[in-house]
Order: structure tokens, then sequence, then C-alpha cells
């Protein structure tokens, strides 16, 4: 596929609310989880040990979606989009530790997310949240 400079607005909405939606199942299945006495703390250990493999999954669906955006408009300097390239290079090429690009400037006191190189990445759901709001505003000014 060639480079994309530019995405409609309907193909950005449709993305966000794909996003929105699969976040949204997962506030639901937390929250109408009715279990009670010690299986409550089974339930919350695993629902505990499932969001950082849920939200970086999305990390990667979220990717997806533009995964062929043109890196001449989404630049090098350390914005969302190159944040979630960041993200989503380590946790497929570095066993989910954040690795250094030579080719992005990322500064995690001016990133979404602050992670440093060397970082484990396990997304919370506000991690994710955080981090898709600012990717979507980022692709928006960019690429509509």
């Amino acid at each position: 596929m060639l480079c994309m400079t530019t995405y409609d607005r309907s193909y950005v909405d449709e993305c966000r609310s794909k996003i929105a939606s699969q976040v949204s199942a997962y506030r639901a299945l937390a929250s109408t989880a009715r279990v009670t006495g010690a299986e409550r703390s089974e339930f919350d250990s695993a629902l505990e040990a499932f969001e950082p493999v849920f939200f970086n999954n999305m990390v990667l669906a979220l990717d997806n979606y533009f995964v062929h955006r043109s890196r001449t408009l989404e630049l090098k300097d350390g914005n969302p989009l190159n944040e979630v390239r960041v993200l989503c290079n380590s946790m497929t090429s570095n066993d989910g530790i954040v690795a250094a690009d030579k080719q992005i400037k990322l500064n995690p006191t001016t990133s979404v997310l602050r992670h440093q190189v060397g970082d484990r990445i396990e997304l919370s759901e506000q991690d994710f949240v955080q981090v898709s709001e600012a990717f979507f505003a980022e692709i928006e000014s960019k690429f509509v």
C-alpha cells in the first residue's frame, strides 16, 4: 500500500468509534463482574493482570488503523504519533521494553506517557485513553 497523506474524516471517526467501543467493553467487564468473598480477590488479581495485556494490544490495534501514515507528515519530533510508533516497535521487537529510536526525538518529559528507554510497557486503561486521545488529535491535525 502506498503512503497515506490524508485520511477521510469518516474513516478517522470510524476508527475512533471502534477504539471507544473496545474500551467500553473492557469497562463493562470490569464493572459488571459480580464476585464476592475470596473469589473477589481472585477476580481483581485476574483483571489487574489482564489490563496491561489488553491495553498494550489496543495500542497495536490503534497504530494498525493508520500504519501507512506518511512519516514525512508525522514528523520525528516526539509527538503522540511517534510515541505510539515507538511503543508498538518496542512491544513487537524488544519484548515490551521501550527501545530507543534513533530517528525519533521522543522526550520522556514531554511525551504523553513519560516512558523512558528501558521501561517495561504495561499500559493501564487510563494510559491508553490518554495516548489514544492524543494520537487521534495528532492524526486529525496532520492528516484530515
